[in-house]
């Protein structure tokens, strides 16, 4: 799917992800954030939430901020997430991705969050601030 036009929103608050064995019980305070994906594999337990629910001793790559891309989209479609990752790997912004049953989101740096933004809106994407 070539040129898919999508709106996405800003999301203020900073994002920390964090790593845990796989065995490990998952953590009161990562339901008390705002923002909380949760998963478990055999080789570790993730759990992305909001930066300031997260302990200091914790493991983890803090200063995430995040775009919400305004869905819901049915599973059916195709290149919804390469039409926001591709203009963003040719200009060298890292990101991770975390999906929902609804939409997806997609996680910047805190010092490339603008830069990001500035890129998606040039390459034809609605960004809304909230």
């Amino acid at each position: 799917m070539a040129n898919v036009i999508l709106s996405l929103s800003t999301m203020e608050k900073r994002l920390a992800a964090c790593r845990f064995d796989p065995d490990a019980e998952l953590p009161p305070w990562a339901w008390q954030a705002d923002f909380c994906s949760i998963t478990r594999t055999v080789d570790e337990l993730s759990i992305i939430c909001d930066e300031d629910r997260v302990p200091a001793d914790v493991k983890c790559a803090r200063d995430w901020r995040a775009l919400k891309l305004d869905g819901p989209f049915d599973f059916a479609l195709v290149g919804i997430l390469a039409s926001i990752l591709q203009p963003l790997a040719k200009e060298g912004i890292s990101v991770l991705a975390v999906g929902t049953y609804d939409t997806d989101y997609v996680l910047v740096r805190a010092g490339q969050y603008e830069r990001a933004i500035a890129t998606l809106i040039r390459a034809g994407h609605r960004i809304k601030r909230v």
